[in-house]
């Protein structure tokens, strides 16, 4: 899987694993569900809600990682 980034469109990265909407949420993104997420990227979010998007990234890329890694 490759990595995320803060170009990455937020429903992209929800479509990819619905279990990242909590890592979105932790950093204060609460409106997943508003139409401007399915085309904004993470790093534009971040700037309009005055989010740090390098850290979101890695939490988000923590949390992939830590899925590929689980036993199935």
């Amino acid at each position: 899987m490759s990595r995320i980034t803060r170009d990455d469109i937020i429903m992209d990265v929800l479509m990819m694993d619905r279990g990242a909407a909590v890592i979105f949420m932790k950093h204060g993104m609460h409106c997943l569900g508003c139409p401007s997420s399915s085309g904004e990227s993470i790093g534009d979010a971040c700037a309009v809600h005055g989010i740090d998007a390098d850290k979101l990234v890695d939490d988000l890329n923590e949390y992939f990682d830590s899925k590929q890694t689980e036993p199935q």
